[in-house]
């Protein structure tokens, strides 16, 4: 008797799609914190800004992006703190 093992499905193998800033791939230069909606995108559902590796930012515009984000809260165009943001 063989001692291979034998599946009914085949096996799900995640493959990732590449990461890439979307900064850069569009020519974004400059981050504007009066958009509310876009800053959006970049913060979960609490409100917390997304990190570099699930976004897939570079650091020279998550740094630009962190910057936005706070002068935003700052002008009450983004909640510091939110429940079920989206």
């Amino acid at each position: 008797m063989s001692e291979e093992v034998r599946y009914l499905n085949p096996i799900d193998i995640e493959t990732k799609a590449a990461k890439y800033c979307r900064f850069k791939k569009h020519g974004i230069k400059y981050i504007d914190y009066k958009d509310g909606d876009f800053l959006l995108k970049l913060c979960n559902e609490q409100g917390k800004l997304l990190p570099r590796r699930l976004t897939g930012t570079s650091l020279k515009y998550q740094r630009k992006v962190a910057q936005a984000v706070k002068k935003a809260r700052h002008l009450a165009l983004m909640p510091y703190v939110a429940d079920m943001l989206k």
